[in-house]
């Protein structure tokens, strides 16, 4: 493990008001996004996307790093540049998504496993020779009265510190992602249950197998109601239950902490986050995000895939990021919108 690298790595995300942009959709994903705005999914309309984003003038204010699909890592921009070196000369850390989705747990019904692990360490070698510094990994946690069971937290927190190790013995920074879905009628209260074992079976794996907390990045799930749930929780009450699990489960050593939006609205994931800096708790983490469709949403349905509407989705992705960056330091307002 090179801690020098690891730890230079961190400290160039880990910046107070800055995130992380998860511009990681896989072709599947990245072809619903496309479809709602009736663009083919091709290959040469993701590049222009993902120029589009990478090339916003003064995205490097509210990002720190970028998190690519397989295909993207070895994309060029128009003039010919590779987007790792795009990005890192604009002192964006690009980074890469390395796990293969998950398939259903066996004798674990209604619940799955990421995979991904058998040639790792090789994947890790040639993503950081085309420019990567950090990678990450996604295992997610569906909500019912009986999942997720404890077979399935045990086994992916399993997976996910073995990733989050092979990837520190490689130089590379992982985000390491328990995801509690939001799909379906749960509680907060459910939900604050589910991810408090979750996290506490994430972080006693970590603890296993030797991962250095100190150079890794968490992207956890917010504690929710689920979106079918007839009693949603208001802004405070999400902010409240999401920081009285973090501060249960995760160790005051993790550099930074990154949330996911989740099946959130833009403005929501913005307001929660900025909810969680105006508790008046001291954290022992940078707290910020990691945002994919709360970030881009705006920005996709603007651009359409013309390109004459290139730079008002520009400054539409500009004006998402800025409004994170500042919810990020707790001083954002609804009114900035």
């Amino acid at each position: 493990m090179s801690v020098k690298e690891l730890a230079a790595t961190i400290n160039d995300i880990a910046i107070r008001g800055k995130g992380i942009l998860a511009a990681d959709e896989s072709k599947p994903t990245i072809a619903k996004r496309f479809a709602s705005i009736d663009v083919e999914n091709n290959e040469e309309h993701r590049r222009a996307y993902r120029e589009l984003l990478f090339t916003t003038p003064g995205m490097e204010e509210f990002i720190s790093g970028v998190i690519l699909f397989e295909e993207t890592l070895s994309h060029k921009a128009a003039d010919g540049t590779p987007f790792p070196k795009l990005l890192a000369a604009k002192g964006v850390v690009p980074g890469i998504k390395v796990d293969r989705g998950t398939i259903p747990l066996t004798n674990s019904e209604g619940d799955k496993v990421t995979q991904g692990l058998d040639g790792l360490g090789e994947r890790l070698q040639n993503y950081k020779q085309q420019g990567a510094r950090f990678a990450k990994w996604r295992s997610i946690y569906p909500i019912s009265a009986v999942n997720p069971r404890r077979l399935a937290m045990q086994t992916n927190a399993e997976v996910l510190a073995r990733y989050a190790a092979i990837c520190q013995e490689n130089g590379i920074v992982p985000i390491v992602e328990p995801e509690v879905l939001i799909d379906g009628d749960h509680t907060i209260e459910r939900c604050e249950e589910v991810s408090e074992e979750v996290l506490f079976n994430v972080f006693a794996a970590l603890h296993r197998h030797h991962v250095s907390f100190e150079h890794m990045i968490l992207k956890p799930s917010m504690v929710i109601a689920g979106k079918s749930c007839s009693q949603q929780s208001n802004v405070d009450e999400v902010a409240k239950a999401t920081i009285r699990v973090l501060l249960r489960t995760v160790p005051g050593s993790v550099a930074t902490i990154n949330f996911l939006s989740g099946g959130q609205t833009e403005q929501q994931a913005t307001a929660h986050l900025n909810a969680m800096h105006r508790l008046g708790v001291t954290l022992p983490w940078n707290l910020s995000f990691s945002y994919a469709r709360a970030l881009q949403a705006p920005c996709l349905k603007t651009w359409q895939g013309k390109p004459e509407n290139v730079k008002p989705a520009q400054e539409i992705f500009y004006k998402r990021a800025k409004l994170n960056g500042a919810a990020s330091c707790g001083e954002y307002e609804t009114s900035m919108e």
